[in-house]
């Protein structure tokens, strides 16, 4: 874009129509539109979106693959193999979203997206970001509730929007029929009785989510409970060794291979319950983690893989698993999975 037109651009935007948070009440109750500035253009006329995070772009890829414009993040070559191929090749294009914005009012406004999408936490932060992004470009902007219980009405609402309806409708089937699976077998099971779970994330295992940690959603909702929720409410956090020794956790999930070898061989973790029961389990995270990186839709696969790992057999054993991350990876990611690739990728404890 010439630099006149940019100036041009930015020089209207603040006369934007801003719809803010009002937009989710005129969408209805249940809706998961947080806010929506600027004016949408219609289903038919929406080609190009630019994710303005992991999981929007997650969520634009499963639903409308050929209208996202690019990757907020790195994917390794390993993940895009895992992508149908009208994704597989989108280049790294930056984001909106998290630690700091990599993508410049410049650079959006010269990839011409008809709206920009952004997925997850909504906050008075991201409000007010998503809000200033609209008046400096003049691009209409949209944000939208990302808790694992909004996925079903956020792939029907955001399925609608893009003019897929009839794709957001399958794919929503999907996550309800997951979640119902995951409530029946939380029913089946106590509080009291449920066990309890360290999720040990990065190379030393040493980060966690804290209770209400939309990192911990999966683990939650698969009817585990989360050791770390002892320590309250919050994000992501960093813990030391004695902490996890006096929590004592009886299964500890993880998606880094490196911890997941060897923690089963470090002397220091040999007196947790979970590491003397071998209850540590790697989760699959191809192309996107099952637990979460980024927490998307892509987590709904590792809900069914959690309660076989947590309840063993509550959920129909692992042949019923297979056969249902099969079908995930069919409708969701638009590949065939390879029977023997997928088995190993499962796997079993670490």
């Amino acid at each position: 874009m010439k630099r006149r037109d940019l100036l041009r651009a930015l020089a209207i935007a603040p006369w934007l129509a801003l719809v803010p948070a009002g937009a989710r009440a005129k969408a209805g109750v249940g809706s998961t539109i947080a806010a929506a500035y600027g004016t949408l253009p219609p289903p038919q006329a929406i080609r190009r979106v630019f994710a303005a995070g992991a999981p929007a772009s997650v969520l634009l890829s499963v639903l409308a693959p050929e209208k996202l414009i690019g990757w907020p993040f790195k994917v390794s070559e390993e993940a895009r193999a895992w992508l149908a191929p009208v994704v597989r090749a989108l280049p790294q294009v930056g984001r909106l979203a998290g630690r700091g914005s990599t993508a410049s009012n410049e650079a959006l406004l010269q990839m011409k997206p008809d709206v920009i999408l952004d997925v997850g936490t909504v906050d008075a932060t991201y409000l007010s970001a998503m809000q200033r992004v609209a008046e400096q470009t003049g691009l209409p902007c949209l944000l939208v509730q990302g808790r694992m219980a909004d996925h079903p009405a956020q792939l029907r609402e955001v399925g609608r929007l893009l003019g897929v309806a009839a794709r957001g409708e399958r794919l929503a089937a999907w996550a309800e029929e997951t979640l119902a699976l995951a409530e029946r077998a939380r029913n089946e099971v106590p509080p009291g009785a449920r066990p309890r779970v360290y999720y040990g994330r990065g190379g030393d295992g040493l980060e966690t989510g804290l209770d209400g940690s939309i990192n911990m959603e999966a683990i939650e909702i698969a009817g585990g409970r989360n050791v770390a929720a002892e320590s309250g409410r919050g994000g992501l956090t960093k813990v030391s060794p004695e902490q996890i020794l006096a929590w004592d956790p009886e299964v500890i999930v993880t998606q880094d291979r490196e911890f997941a070898r060897g923690v089963l061989a470090d002397p220091l973790w040999r007196p947790v319950a979970a590491v003397r029961a071998r209850r540590v389990h790697l989760a699959p995270s191809l192309p996107f983690g099952w637990l979460d990186g980024p927490p998307g839709v892509n987590r709904l696969v590792g809900v069914r893989w959690l309660i076989e790992r947590l309840h063993p057999g509550r959920a129909g054993g692992e042949a019923a698993l297979q056969t249902a991350a099969r079908d995930f990876y069919r409708l969701f990611y638009g590949m065939e999975p390879d029977g023997a690739g997928l088995s190993a990728m499962i796997g079993g404890p670490a």
